[in-house]
C-alpha cells in the first residue's frame, strides 16, 4: 500500500525549542521560565501568520509537563507525558478553534473542564487559536477564569491580529510577538529539507521561494512542495520563476541601465514585452522600486547586508550601482514610491507606466542639467573667514549702512565678504592676483554679467527680475550690486549663495568679494519710478487719478 504523502510543513514542524527558525529571544525567555520554575498562568502569542505561534504553543505545553526536563530546558521525549503528547493521546492539552468556538456557551463548557483537575502531570493546558474569532461577552466570560485559574490550569492564547482582543484580556497575558522569518533563515531551513528529502535545489531559486513567503515558513514549506512536484525532485532558479511568475532580475538590470543611458526607446519597449507576457503592472512598480533601493544600499559596504540576496547577487549589484551618482537613485526611488500609490488611481494605466518610464530616462539628464547650471562649490568653511576690517576705506567703497533685511537673518544666509586664509596676510590694497583664464572686470563685462544673472536663474522669475532693479559697480576685484528697493535686495539675500557662485564662474575666479547693498533713493531712481518708466500707459493713469505713488 502506497504511504499517504505528508506535506513538508506538517511534517518538518518543530517538535522541540531547538528545532524552532527565527524566533530565538522567545524560545530563550520560554527555556529560562521553564528552568526557573517561573511559569505564569496566561499567554498570548501574537504575530504574523506562518511564523510558528501555535508550534511553540505546544513544545512549551509539553515542556512544562515533562518528568524529566533537560538541563536546556527541554523534555525528554521519552516520559509517559512526552510520549503521549508525540501520539495525540494526552488528555492534559486541549486545542480549541476560536474560530468555529466562539460563544459564550463554548467558553461555559471550557470554565467547566478547567475545575477538573488533571488526572497524570502537572498542568492542564489550554491552547486557544485564533483567539481575536471570540465575541466580546465570550471574552467577557472568560475574564475571571483568565484571572484567577486554578494553580494547575495554563493557557496559551495566539492570534493574528492583537489589536481585536480587549484590553482586560491583554493585562492578564504575558503578550509574546513573534517576528516574520528572515529569508536567510527561510532558505536555511528549506536546504534542511531538500538534504532530508534528497531534493537537488539552486540557491537562488530558495531564495525567490523565502521572499515570496513574505516571512510566513508554513508558506514557504508550501511553495517548496509545489515546485518538487513540478521539477520532479531538481528546483532550478529558472523553473521558480516561471512557476511563481517573478519577474527576472536581468529585466531590472536592463531598466536601470536604460535610465542611465536615457535610452527611452530600449525601456519603453522592454516594459511592453514584459506586460505583453501577462505581469502585472503593479507588481513592476513594486520590483522595480526593490531593485532601485539594492542599488543604493549596494553603493556603501556597511549597507550591503541589507540586501536579501546571494553573494552572486549581491556582487552584481554592487558593481552595477557604481555607474550611478546616489542623487540619481534617490530621485528615482521617490518618484517609485509616488508611483506605486498614484498607479491605483490611473484609469489608464499602460500610458501611466510608460510615462513614468520616459521620465526615469529623462531624470539623468535633468540632474546633469541642473548641476552644471549651478558653479562650482563655494570654499570649505574650514578655509573661509570674514574679511578683518580695514582702516584705508580706498579698497573698496563703503556700502550705506541698511537695515538687515529679514532674510539676511536666516539659517542659510552666509557672508559674502570671505577669503581664504592664506589671502587673508595680504595687505589690503594688495590686488588679489587672478588666474590666467579669468575674465578682466569693466563697465561692459559687468553688463554681460547683468545679462547672464538674469538667463541663469530665468526659471525663478522672481529672482530673475531683480537684476532689471540693480546696478552692479566694481572697483579692482570688489564687485557691489546695489539694489534699488529693499523688496529686490531682500529677494536677493535669500539666494545670495546661488548668486555668489554664479558671479565667481564666470568671472572663473573665487577669489572675487561680492556684495549686495540699497541704494540711497534721494540720489538714484526709485523703484516706483522705474515702474512709471517702464510702463508709460501706467504713467497716464497715475497723472489722470493724481496718484502719488509712495516713496
Amino acid at each position: 500500500m502506497q504511504e499517504t504523502f505528508l506535506v513538508s510543513a506538517r511534517k518538518y514542524r518543530p517538535t522541540t525549542f531547538r528545532d524552532v527558525v527565527g524566533q530565538d529571544i522567545i524560545v530563550q525567555t520560554l527555556k529560562n521560565a521553564i528552568l526557573q520554575n517561573k511559569v505564569a498562568q496566561s499567554f498570548l502569542f501574537t504575530g504574523p501568520r506562518g511564523v510558528g505561534k501555535t508550534t511553540c504553543a505546544r513544545i512549551f505545553a509539553k515542556t512544562i509537563n515533562c518528568e524529566n526536563i533537560t538541563p536546556e530546558g527541554e523534555a525528554c521525549n521519552e516520559c509517559k507525558s512526552c510520549q503521549s503528547f508525540n501520539n495525540n493521546t494526552s488528555f492534559n492539552i486541549y486545542e480549541l478553534d476560536a474560530a468555529s468556538n466562539n460563544s459564550v456557551e463554548d467558553i461555559r463548557q471550557l470554565i467547566e473542564q478547567v475545575r477538573i483537575p488533571p488526572q497524570d502531570g502537572k498542568y492542564k493546558i489550554y491552547i486557544i487559536d485564533e483567539v481575536h474569532m471570540l465575541s466580546a461577552h465570550a471574552f467577557n466570560a472568560f475574564l475571571k477564569t483568565l484571572e484567577e485559574p486554578p494553580a494547575y490550569a495554563k493557557f496559551i492564547l495566539a492570534t493574528t491580529e492583537r489589536h481585536k482582543i480587549l484590553p482586560t484580556i491583554l493585562s492578564r497575558c504575558q503578550v509574546y510577538h513573534f517576528k516574520r522569518i528572515s529569508v536567510q533563515d527561510m532558505v536555511n531551513h528549506l536546504q534542511y529539507v531538500a538534504s532530508q528529502e534528497g531534493i537537488n535545489v539552486e540557491e537562488e531559486a530558495l531564495r525567490i521561494i523565502a521572499l515570496r513567503a513574505d516571512g510566513a515558513m508554513r508558506d514557504a514549506l508550501s511553495l517548496f512542495d509545489q515546485m518538487v512536484a513540478l521539477t520532479g525532485g531538481h528546483i532550478t532558479y529558472k523553473a521558480v520563476i516561471d512557476a511563481l511568475f517573478v519577474l527576472d532580475y536581468d529585466f531590472y538590470f536592463q531598466f536601470s541601465s536604460s535610465f542611465l543611458e536615457g535610452n527611452y526607446v530600449q525601456a519603453i519597449t522592454l516594459l511592453n514585452d514584459i506586460l505583453a507576457k501577462g505581469f502585472d503592472g503593479a507588481h513592476l512598480l513594486s520590483g522595480l522600486t526593490t531593485h532601485i533601493r539594492y542599488l543604493l544600499l549596494a553603493q556603501t559596504p556597511s549597507t550591503l547586508d541589507l540586501l536579501e540576496l546571494g553573494s552572486a547577487l549581491q556582487e552584481r549589484y554592487q558593481e552595477h550601482s557604481k555607474q550611478f551618482q546616489a542623487a540619481l537613485l534617490i530621485e528615482a526611488l521617490n518618484m517609485l514610491v509616488k508611483a506605486e500609490f498614484d498607479y491605483r488611481q490611473s484609469n489608464i494605466k499602460n500610458v501611466f507606466l510608460e510615462n513614468l518610464i520616459l521620465q526615469l530616462c529623462l531624470l539623468h539628464d535633468r540632474l546633469q542639467k541642473n548641476f552644471t547650471s549651478q558653479t562650482s562649490p563655494p570654499l570649505d568653511p574650514a578655509l573661509q573667514r570674514p574679511i578683518p576690517p580695514t582702516s584705508s576705506p580706498s579698497t573698496k567703497p563703503t556700502p550705506q549702512k541698511t537695515q538687515a533685511s529679514p532674510s539676511s537673518l536666516t539659517p542659510n544666509y552666509r557672508p559674502s565678504n570671505i577669503v581664504k586664509i592664506n589671502d587673508s596676510k595680504k595687505e589690503p590694497n594688495t590686488p588679489v592676483n587672478i588666474s590666467k583664464t579669468s575674465k578682466p572686470i569693466n563697465e561692459t563685462i559687468l553688463e554681460e554679467l547683468k545679462n547672464h544673472l538674469k538667463e541663469t536663474f530665468k526659471e525663478n522669475q522672481e529672482l530673475s527680475d531683480v537684476f532689471s532693479y540693480s546696478t552692479i559697480s566694481h572697483e579692482n576685484e570688489y564687485i557691489m550690486i546695489s539694489f534699488s528697493h529693499p523688496q529686490k535686495k531682500a529677494i536677493a539675500d535669500n539666494y545670495k549663495t546661488s548668486i555668489i557662485n554664479q558671479i565667481h564662474h564666470f568671472f572663473n575666479n573665487n577669489n572675487i568679494r561680492i556684495d549686495f547693498t540699497l541704494t540711497d533713493n534721494k540720489t538714484n531712481t526709485s523703484f516706483n519710478d522705474m515702474i512709471l518708466q517702464k510702463n508709460p500707459e501706467f504713467q497716464k493713469f497715475v497723472e489722470i487719478l493724481s496718484l502719488k505713488p509712495e516713496k
